[in-house]
């Protein structure tokens, strides 16, 4: 879709952060807009701000079934869908040594199993209109660091998702991509350096570029050119393109030695922060994930 002027694009995540943002301003380029979040009050604002014409639904990406209606509800009361941002996403805090197995599996459920069930529900809307998939992942799919195992599976499964659903709707006429962002400024990453700081002084010592901050108003803008190009990869900055391409650098011997006085010093710090904690999810997302 050479631009998205009135296309519908269905975004999950939306309720705040880099979906709430990347539907600002996908509706400022002119689309329409269909918010799936489980936060209704913010969804319901964030859909008010955009004006008329946008629709939002209360809606969990781990059942099948909820995602499923809010998708049919979305089409039909849209139209149709030219587009979907499989979005949403939580981000556990802590060891795997350490980790709640709960958090574990919820991260898995919603980074993972959440966007097969959004790929799953949207196809046919997607089909339908010869549409664009986006899957949120992340840089953390291919630079590997200790403290973020159960984000880092999540999101490598996520790619691998995104290139296995490309492969099979192609000839459909359907274009898939994946976007790889850092550390962006959203309730999410600011919820791990509030409860872990000594995790946000371990991703401070990441070789560059894999420590950069980018604003979620430059990651809402690449994610909407990366739907109006029907782009393959979205790397947010652009220097995390250099990540993908020596994607087995960051687990290699000479980084893992570069890096081991740090993980040597902060590692254990991170995990008596998390035993302090009592907790391996940010006190937003342990009660919106029950």
């Amino acid at each position: 879709m050479p631009n998205v002027s009135g296309k519908v694009v269905l975004i999950t995540g939306a309720a705040r952060g880099i979906g709430a943002q990347t539907a600002r301003e996908l509706a400022r380029r002119g689309a329409r807009l269909a918010l799936v979040g489980l936060e209704p009050d913010e969804l319901e604002a964030v859909a008010a701000e955009l004006g008329d014409g946008h629709f939002w639904a209360e809606a969990d990406v781990t059942d099948a079934d909820s995602i499923d209606a809010a998708v049919s509800r979305a089409a039909e009361q849209l139209g149709g869908i030219d587009a979907v941002i499989a979005n949403a996403g939580i981000a556990p805090i802590g060891t795997i040594r350490t980790s709640d197995p709960r958090a574990f599996a919820k991260t898995i459920d919603v980074n993972l199993t959440g966007v097969f069930h959004t790929i799953r529900a949207a196809l046919p809307h997607l089909i339908a209109r010869r549409g664009y998939l986006l899957v949120v992942s992340s840089l953390s799919a291919f630079t590997p660091i200790g403290g973020m195992a159960a984000y880092t599976a999540s999101k490598a499964g996520a790619e691998a998702l995104a290139s296995a659903a490309r492969s099979e709707v192609a000839h459909l006429g359907v274009a898939v991509g994946s976007a790889h962002p850092s550390w962006i400024d959203t309730d999410m990453v600011r919820d791990v350096a509030h409860d872990l700081s000594s995790f946000d002084a371990m991703r401070k010592r990441l070789p560059w570029p894999m420590r950069a901050t980018t604003s979620v108003e430059e990651c809402a803008k690449a994610f909407a050119d990366g739907v109006e190009r029907r782009g393959r990869r979205i790397y947010v900055p652009r220097s995390i393109m250099l990540m993908h391409w020596l994607r087995n650098v960051p687990s290699s011997r000479l980084v893992e030695w570069l890096m081991q006085p740090t993980l040597r010093r902060l590692i254990p710090k991170v995990e008596q922060d998390v035993a302090n904690l009592g907790r391996s999810l940010s006190e937003r997302n342990q009660k919106l994930q029950g």
